[in-house]
């Protein structure tokens, strides 16, 4: 009985850190360049911002800039503040929004679209309020987006200035994990990767069609597993770039609660049910999809394979089978040397090694944010404030 009770507790942590491996190994590489693509006769930046007066003008100059063929459309929704005078004075085109009712980003992008849709462009890119996109991102983006008839996503990273806390510079390499190398593995494994909110390039044929309206806090995710379960599979450009500041410490800890309490809920509604979709269509792009949505969020996972590892190796210690104990010891050590590999072929310079020996402290710094998810889960959209 005792055999049994280690297999049990060690099976399903086997094979979320399995499937995690895979992962991160087929996204170590990066994905083959694209070749120039002849970029859309008109294409737009749609930014939904709330009161980003203090930061929308550089945002509007940044961004036209690196796109300087691109049209800025800014929704300035619900704002208490001079936001859409201050990108109209920057050189975008702003409308204003004011329904305290219907809050959030995908009512923005909806209203956004509405405007539009008069004078439809070839291709859409959200871009968020604080973001800046490295020359030529949006051209290629939009051009991929036609040529797929799909979205197509851009990596999406946060930056810090030098000399930050060493628990921000982890939080942005877990972002880089995410969003870049697991990104590429998810579209190696499934042929589809999923939308992560800013940097989207979508066909207006496509865009004008979509359920944008939503307050979901992350209506990002939703959206791109709508439209795997549609067939539509969203693409993936490593090449192409958009940044975000990213929080101080004291705000992290909110921004990173709102993400991943919206992933966690996610995935508590629809893994299930796209694993299940996955058999009947037999489904590779679906079913990477879902297992990808049963991995929790890295920190939390490998805090959880690490108690259960002490639980298991303590059943083996009174005289349980040791397999089970050895097999997560090995797929632990096997998860934190991809990491690493991923950490020096992507991240040195983002993540000095120095601070990268803090990573245990960061583990059980994201501890709350997860302990809130059953006591205090963050619905909504909420706006992460910056130094």
């Amino acid at each position: 009985m005792i055999d049994l009770l280690a297999w049990v507790l060690a099976t399903p942590f086997l094979l979320l850190l399995a499937y995690l491996l895979v992962e991160l190994t087929a996204g170590l590489a990066r994905l083959a360049p694209r070749d120039p693509d002849t970029p859309p006769a008109h294409m737009v930046l749609l930014i939904p911002a709330h009161d980003e007066s203090a930061s929308i003008a550089e945002t509007v100059r940044g961004l036209a800039a690196a796109s300087p063929t691109a049209h800025i459309l800014v929704v300035a929704d619900n704002c208490s503040d001079n936001t859409a005078e201050r990108a109209r004075a920057a050189g975008a085109e702003a409308i204003e929004r004011n329904d305290r009712e219907r809050r959030g980003k995908g009512f923005a992008l909806a209203f956004g679209r509405d405007h539009l849709a008069g004078a439809p462009p070839d291709a859409v890119i959200v871009v968020d309020a604080d973001c800046r996109m490295d020359a030529g991102s949006a051209e290629r983006l939009a051009a991929a987006a036609l040529i797929s008839g799909a979205p197509v996503q851009a990596s999406n990273l946060l930056a810090s200035p030098p000399g930050v806390s060493p628990l921000v510079s982890i939080s942005n390499f877990a972002m880089l994990v995410k969003n870049v190398v697991r990104a590429r593995g998810l579209l190696r494994i499934g042929g589809g990767a999923l939308l992560f909110g800013t940097g989207m390039a979508f066909p207006w044929s496509l865009f004008a069609r979509l359920p944008l309206a939503s307050a979901n806090a992350v209506e990002d995710l939703e959206l791109g597993l709508r439209l795997a379960r549609e067939g539509i599979k969203v693409g993936f450009d490593d090449g192409a770039r958009v940044t975000s500041p990213a929080a101080s410490l004291a705000s992290s800890r909110g921004q990173r609660s709102r993400w991943e309490h919206g992933f966690l809920d996610t995935a508590r509604r629809q893994a299930g049910p796209l694993l299940g979709a996955a058999r009947r269509r037999r489904s590779r792009h679906l079913a990477a999809l879902g297992a990808h949505l049963l991995v929790p969020p890295l920190a939390l996972l490998l805090l959880a394979a690490a108690l259960d590892l002490a639980l298991v190796t303590g059943l083996a210690l009174s005289g349980a089978d040791s397999r089970p104990a050895m097999l997560l010891l090995v797929l632990l050590a096997l998860v934190a040397l991809a990491l690493l590999a991923a950490w020096w072929r992507e991240a040195r310079a983002l993540l000095p090694a120095r601070d990268l020996l803090r990573a245990p402290l960061y583990l059980l710094w994201k501890l709350p944010v997860y302990l809130a998810f059953f006591t205090r889960r963050q619905t909504g959209w909420n706006r992460t404030g910056r130094d």
